[in-house]
């Protein structure tokens, strides 16, 4: 009976520590980890969260960029981040999906490790080739692709990209063969198109619209399930006549597993009101990313959940690997 009396006080007094730990947080500046480094879309976004975060919360946010191996190094480091709300990672379907697949060793467990908080927007890829190539149409392209198995090639900003897995799925619903070639950095990926070193890339909106207004690219498609409002003219690859073919790199926020609820729910709270700001909204569309409607920590968990389901099957079905 004592031991039983001592069981629940304990169990009591780890509730109200929880409460008011909760109640108390933050009391100090939160560290904002991003696998990417400064001036990175992902990087901008969130500055701007961060700016906006620690108005809300009254404490500072610092973003910390960690770079290297697609984002594991950073991802790890937040997954061993103690569990006390002081420590909030950008992630993304990169890094916690894509990464999942293409490394042996990544050095976390997506669900086990960490907690989402909220997904916050989403960028969809555009199939660019140089002005030069005489494909006008989706179509166009793939008829090249057929007409020459395994040579017509596609550049990326490195292994396990978005831009990669873009190239993998179109050769898995289309049943063509393409040759990946993936640059150290994204920028040398885009330029390697518009200069006819490779035939083709499926790059962010973002990193590529200059370019194409500009007249150094020609865009055939976008990746998302409806047509961009930046490319009002490019079809979707659905329209183009690939059937199943989505790909909108999502990201948002995360924490280390074990961080109290109330302090997840809060930030939740705070990274949706932030989202649907005007002034934010109109950054990040400056920045061709697509604002989502708020959500619960739940449905940002369950998208990592589906989004492994559909993605590792593809990436074990391509060979690809990151190491």
């Amino acid at each position: 009976m004592v031991l039983t009396k001592r069981s629940l006080l304990a169990a009591g007094l780890a509730v109200v520590s929880t409460r008011s730990m909760a109640q108390a947080w933050p009391a100090k500046p939160i560290r904002m980890i991003v696998p990417l480094a400064p001036g990175a879309t992902a990087d901008i976004v969130a500055r701007v969260f961060a700016e906006e975060l620690g108005k809300s919360l009254g404490q500072t946010v610092v973003v910390d960029n960690k770079t290297g191996a697609g984002g594991t190094i950073a991802t790890a480091e937040l997954a061993r981040a103690p569990a006390d709300g002081y420590t909030m990672g950008l992630v993304s379907q990169g890094t916690m999906v894509f990464n999942i697949g293409l490394y042996k060793t990544p050095g976390y467990d997506p669900l086990k490790d960490l907690a989402m908080v909220a997904v916050t927007g989403g960028v969809s890829n555009v199939l660019i080739v140089s002005p030069d190539n005489p494909a006008r149409t989706v179509a166009d392209l793939l008829a090249q692709a057929r007409a020459k198995p395994g040579e017509l090639t596609y550049s990326s900003g490195g292994v396990g990209t978005s831009h990669h897995m873009s190239g993998v799925l179109l050769e898995l619903r289309t049943g063509v063969k393409l040759q990946h070639v993936p640059y150290r950095a994204t920028p040398a990926g885009i330029q390697a198109v518009a200069n006819g070193e490779v035939a083709m890339g499926l790059f962010n909106t973002p990193t590529v619209i200059g370019l194409i207004k500009g007249g150094k690219l020609k865009a055939l498609a976008v990746t998302s399930e409806s047509r961009s409002t930046l490319l009002p003219d490019a079809p979707t690859m659905i329209e183009a006549g690939v059937k199943e073919y989505v790909v909108n790199t999502w990201m948002g926020f995360a924490v280390p597993a074990g961080v109290p609820e109330p302090v997840i729910t809060r930030l939740n709270t705070e990274i949706n009101r932030i989202g649907q700001l005007p002034q934010v909204r109109e950054k990040m569309m400056g920045q061709g990313i697509g604002m989502l409607p708020p959500g619960s920590p739940a449905a940002a968990q369950k998208l990592v959940r589906d989004d492994l389901a559909l993605w590792l099957p593809i990436i074990k079905a391509s060979g690809a690997t990151a190491e």
